[in-house]
């Protein structure tokens, strides 16, 4: 399985995603840069500038007509895919951390950092599908945080029916936007919540955690699924969608204290786990940094990831993975 190295970011990733067909990656980094690959030979097929800070966060629409970014210049921008337009630009009073399109493309959840006397919100933003029509300034809802943890991650339940936060504290938060009320709440994990991702269907999703574990939830409850142990901090989770019933995992040593330890010790190594069984069956080496985000491919026959070092790595799965049966 010889990676395809995307060498087009100069600082470290932040967060890659595939598009609905999986034809194209977007990836953005803390060098203000948003760019798209062809995800089959990874061939640079553009840039979208006009962020002037780091981009932590991106998301692609079902039609790959649109894309968001939020970032650290307090803003979260929306794009036409095609021509690298900016169609909008929202202004917050802190950074946004993370952005996700509703299922049917019309909204727009971005969670904002809660920072000098702000409270932090997950704002959902209204989204006009016309690429020629205007977009709205109001917000649709503001799940604004009285005084609790704050949220780093959100994503939209099947059917926009909820949304779906992870907070500092490891806590994960289900609320009903509309009505403005919170459902449930639960505590899973001891420290922060690096990612969510949800399943192909959002009837279920994976967080991963600093505390060394990556889980599973439904969306609809909350009860915890599944448990995979690890035994470094993890910064993102993904869910293989076809031909394996996998889920991958990344992390490694916090780059502050990566300095102190070579590539080996530091960890910096996708892990596979059987989804059911809870049992890792493999590692794939290669950043020379943490791994800070995974996407998988929506056909199940690649995936790639981010790191610390300022490369994607595309993987495109040999033909024994898809034969690949554990051992019970």
């Amino acid at each position: 399985m010889r990676p395809i190295l995307l060498q087009g970011h100069t600082r470290s990733l932040t967060q890659i995603k595939y598009n609905r067909e999986g034809d194209l990656l977007f990836s953005v980094s803390k060098d203000k840069v948003v760019n798209v690959w062809y995800s089959h030979n990874g061939e640079r097929l553009g840039t979208y500038t006009g962020h002037l800070g780091s981009v932590w966060t991106i998301d692609v629409n079902s039609t790959t007509t649109m894309i968001i970014t939020g970032s650290a210049d307090n803003t979260a921008k929306l794009w036409e895919v095609q021509t690298g337009r900016c169609l909008k630009t929202w202004e917050f009073k802190t950074a946004v951390k993370r952005v996700e399109f509703s299922e049917d493309d019309t909204m727009a959840l971005c969670v904002t950092e809660e920072r000098m006397g702000y409270a932090g919100t997950v704002t959902v933003l209204p989204i006009n599908t016309d690429l020629n029509g205007k977009q709205s300034d109001e917000p649709v809802a503001a799940i604004v945080n009285d005084g609790g943890p704050k949220a780093v991650v959100a994503s939209w339940g099947y059917l926009n029916k909820y949304i779906i936060s992870g907070h500092e504290d490891g806590s994960i938060s289900q609320y009903d936007w509309k009505a403005n009320k919170k459902l449930n709440s639960i505590t899973p994990h001891e420290d922060i919540i690096s990612d969510m991702q949800m399943s192909t269907d959002r009837t279920y999703f994976i967080t991963s955690s600093k505390d060394k574990t990556s889980k599973i939830f439904d969306s609809e409850t909350l009860d915890q699924l599944k448990s995979f142990q690890t035994d470094a901090p993890l910064n993102s989770a993904s869910i293989t969608p076809k031909f394996q019933e996998f889920v991958i995992v990344g992390g490694g040593q916090d780059a502050m204290s990566v300095t102190t330890t070579s590539a080996r010790a530091g960890k910096f190594e996708c892990r596979f786990y059987h989804k059911i069984l809870e049992e890792e069956v493999g590692r794939v080496r290669g950043h020379f940094g943490p791994i800070n985000t995974i996407a998988i491919h929506p056909d199940g026959k690649s995936y790639s990831s981010g790191g610390e070092d300022g490369y994607v790595r595309v993987h495109h799965f040999d033909p024994d993975y898809f034969k690949f049966k554990i051992e019970a």
